[in-house]
């Protein structure tokens, strides 16, 4: 059994998740947003974006971590404060020593509802169902982690069959 955390990054809202994956078997452990109070300069907020993730990292002891890559933003300014949040939460698994897979929104989608193009809801429908459990109540950035940690285990699940049949099925 392998404990991964999603994260999906955001200077306002990062949501996080966490799922044990044992091949193609998932399941729900915890999920959450870290929500640092929006009159906080960017500076204080990303610090406590930083400080949260190294808290569910401790608490949770993640073996791996996953987090979607920046795609597009409302404009340049948005782009870059996307970027910082993103840097931090990248700091945080960094220093904690975890391998780190990184997504596209449209891999994520494609991975855990067989559409690039599918909507919140059906997104979140979907990981609830891939992981034996009901998110209703849920925000958009947890179940979007929980999406993104998904995805990763689909990911290395992959690349263990791929590794077992390039050694003759062993």
């Amino acid at each position: 059994m392998t404990r991964l955390l999603g994260i999906d990054p955001g200077s306002r809202r990062t949501g996080w998740g966490i799922i044990d994956a044992s091949g193609s078997r998932m399941q729900h452990v915890a999920h959450g947003v870290l929500a640092p109070p929006a009159a906080l300069p960017l500076a204080e907020r990303l610090e406590t974006i930083f400080a949260g993730l190294e808290g569910v990292i401790e608490r949770w002891q993640p073996e791996q971590a996953a987090i979607e890559q920046v795609f597009s933003a409302r404009g340049v300014r948005s782009a870059l404060v996307l970027g910082q949040a993103r840097g931090v939460a990248l700091l945080a698994l960094q220093r904690a020593g975890l391998e780190i897979g990184e997504y596209a929104p449209a891999a994520i989608k494609l991975a855990v509802a067989g559409h690039g193009r599918a909507g919140k809801e059906q997104l979140a429908t979907m990981a609830g169902r891939l992981l034996g459990t009901r998110l209703q109540g849920a925000s958009d950035d947890a179940t979007d982690a929980l999406a993104i940690a998904i995805c990763h285990a689909h990911g290395q699940q992959r690349e263990r069959l791929v590794r077992r049949a390039r050694s003759g099925g062993n």
